[in-house]
Formats: C-alpha cells, structure tokens, sequence
C-alpha cells in the first residue's frame, strides 16, 4: 500500500522559507505525477501544486512563491515555499493528483507562521 511520509515543517517567522519533503513509499515513483495539499485550522484540504515527469502545475494563486520538484532516485517530493505568510499556516500533505477524503493520507507536516 502507497505510504506517504512528510516532513520539514516548524516555526517561522514572517518572510521566512522552507522546504518540506515527502517521501512516498510503495509505489514506483517516477512513474506518478505527485501533489501537494494543506489544510489550515477550520478549512478543508487546498491544493497547491503538481509535478509530472515533465510538467509542474501551480494554483493560481500560488505562483511565484511556492515551487514543487522532485527527486526520482530518493522516492521524494518538495515543496519549497518562499515569503511566507501567516495565512501558510497550515498542515502540508502530499498525495496524488485529485485525492480525497478516502484515499490514504500521511500525518503531515505543519507548518506555522508567526512572529
């Protein structure tokens, strides 16, 4: 069964960075196109981003700070988040492309932003 482990999350401040990972266990990788998710306190689960084996896919919204890639050789998804905000306040799940409340999901990874 596909297994998804995430990691790289904490306390920033304000303008800070991170790079949040996960990696996905049970599958052949490269062969998946990969997504990242959060969900901040109150509201349901928001996608950010995809990554294929030749394409990434940004939310609208956000573009510029947030960039995904991966790494075939290590299993491994990331996330790199840039100017954060206290609004990115949020756990950050990985998980395929369209998943839902039924499919398998990892712990997360949270992330806060506070000064």
């Amino acid at each position: 069964q596909v297994q998804f482990v995430e990691s790289g999350g904490g306390l920033v401040q304000p303008g800070g960075s991170l790079r949040l990972a996960c990696i996905v266990r049970g599958i052949i990788f490269r062969g998946y196109e990969m997504a990242w998710y959060r969900q901040a306190p109150g509201k349901p689960r928001e996608f950010l981003a995809t990554i294929s084996t030749t394409m990434t896919n940004y939310l609208e919204s956000k573009q510029g700070r947030f960039t995904i890639s991966r790494d075939n050789a290590k299993n491994t998804v990331y996330l790199e988040i840039h100017n954060l905000v206290p609004e990115d306040t949020a756990v950050y799940y990985c998980n395929f492309p369209h998943s839902g409340a039924l499919d398998p999901w990892g712990q997360g990874t949270q992330v806060t932003v506070s000064s």
